[in-house]
């Protein structure tokens, strides 16, 4: 009777042992994906860390004002905007992030993405 209460111990001890394993390979899975978000997530912001600095002017106010004059003189209305989203898209673009509806904003990080670059060409 003792040997039966053993071996059923034991393979309730067994059962235990898979969940645990199949628990532990879950949280594995949950922190590499945790750390390759965290990877992505610092590359990115060190990215956009880069671009502040590169173009932040120091009055926007200013900046806003002389953009608007400089239009004005030239002559050009609301018509001579027209570009002006397509041209920030590209320059988005040029800096690195994604402007297709499949992964817009995320960094680019393999080079160049043909979703992103049939939409440029449109």
């Amino acid at each position: 009777m003792e040997k039966i209460n053993i071996f059923a111990h034991m393979q309730e001890m067994e059962t235990q042992m898979e969940s645990m394993r199949v628990s532990l390979d879950q949280w594995k899975q949950t922190v590499k994906e945790l750390m390759e978000d965290n990877q992505r997530l610092t590359l990115e912001n060190e990215q956009l860390r880069k671009i502040l600095k590169r173009e932040a002017p120091l009055d926007p106010t200013a900046e806003m004002q002389s953009e608007a004059k400089s239009l004005l003189a030239a002559g050009e209305g609301p018509e001579g905007v027209v570009g002006e989203g397509h041209d920030n898209l590209a320059r988005l673009y040029h800096e690195g992030f994604h402007i297709c509806n499949v992964y817009f904003g995320h960094l680019r990080t393999e080079g160049d993405c043909l979703f992103c670059l049939s939409f440029l060409n449109k």
